[in-house]
């Protein structure tokens, strides 16, 4: 009797098998491949991208799609979009800018109170989802689109300028820009402060995923909400603790923007949006939810920064950078539907 055909034995497979397995639990792996490839093709074709001060431009755009990638990710794994994170970004910034400005508040209550505001939005925003069950994809479309006209119509009105400058004369701005503004020359290149925010931010959404309670309960939610609630997951709160987590993340985005310049326009900000849900795709959140990265979404916000940047200095048309991404993006959605039925099988990383 062969041992394939005992009762007790197992047939093994193929030790390559078994490595496809263990790579295909990974949704972050197109994005961490996807680097290698952007980093190798545009720093040979322009090696001053790999120079410190190239590194230093990278990482700075990086900064901010990561934290906007990360908010959005660990959304995604709770079965949720928010399309208003870009909008609420600019609308915060305005906010501050108005109250810090023609206001002559100082800066630290402006901020006070934009954060405030904007997690009344992000409040808001959840109840809705939870309240009404419409999609969270029209209910975030719904509130950026109302975001973004009173901001674009509001600042005009109230400030009388689209702009609001001169940010830095006001009470407590130097305290605010060490915070929110600082930045380091090391090597010739000049990092931002925003870079160590980044980081922070993804280590820790990163520990509150996989290590916490509330980790637990997104997971749960975003992989069968109906089984969640049957299993004593309190949905609705942690909907709720998701969506004021995102608009915070687009307050701090906001800030980060507005402190450097001492300046705030009123801009449209759809498009950003869908740029952090391509980041959060491309490393590895899973649309269908139950599962996410974060390294992997900084993995995708770098990718996504290089390739920008690597377009831009090879003075190729910078649409060229759309198209990359939109092939890596189909690419990892593909890959997310190998994904989904291995991680039935095969236990999380």
């Amino acid at each position: 009797m062969t041992a394939d055909r005992l009762p007790f034995a197992r047939r093994l497979a193929p030790p390559r098998q078994r490595l496809l397995d263990r790579v295909l639990v990974r949704p972050s792996l197109p994005a961490v491949l996807g680097l290698v490839v952007v980093v190798l093709v545009f720093g040979l074709r322009v090696p001053e991208l790999l120079s410190v001060g190239g590194l230093a431009g990278v990482l700075d755009a990086a900064a901010l799609l990561g934290i906007g990638g990360v908010a959005v990710g660990l959304l995604l794994v709770g079965g949720h979009f928010d399309l208003s994170i870009g909008t609420l970004a600019v609308s915060g910034a305005v906010l501050t800018g108005i109250l810090a400005g023609p206001a002559e508040w100082g800066v630290w209550p402006a901020l006070a109170t934009s954060l405030a505001a904007v997690l009344a939005v992000g409040l808001v925003n959840g109840w809705l989802v939870v309240r009404t069950g419409l999609p969270s994809f029209l209910v975030t479309l719904a509130t950026a689109l109302v975001l973004q006209g009173v901001t674009l119509a509001g600042l005009p009105l109230v400030a009388g300028a689209p702009r609001v400058s001169g940010l830095d004369e006001a009470p407590g701005w130097a305290s605010a820009s060490a915070l929110f503004g600082s930045t380091a020359e090391i090597g010739g290149g000049v990092f931002s402060v925003a870079l160590l925010w980044w980081v922070a931010l993804t280590a820790g959404a990163g520990w509150l995923l996989w290590h916490t309670r509330f980790g637990n309960a997104v997971l749960s939610m975003g992989g069968s909400r109906t089984a969640a609630r049957e299993l004593g997951v309190p949905v609705p709160r942690t909907t709720l603790v998701l969506y004021a987590l995102t608009a915070a993340a687009a307050w701090l985005l906001g800030t980060l923007a507005l402190v450097p310049a001492a300046s705030v326009a009123a801009t449209p900000a759809l498009a950003t949006a869908i740029d952090f849900v391509v980041v959060a795709v491309i490393g590895g959140c899973l649309l269908t939810g139950g599962y996410g990265s974060m390294a992997g979404a900084a993995a995708g916000a770098l990718l996504y920064a290089v390739a920008r940047r690597g377009v831009e200095l090879s003075g190729w048309d910078p649409r060229w950078s759309q198209a990359l991404l939109g092939v890596l993006l189909l690419v990892a959605l593909l890959v997310s539907g190998v994904v989904r039925g291995r991680l039935r099988a095969a236990p999380r990383s």
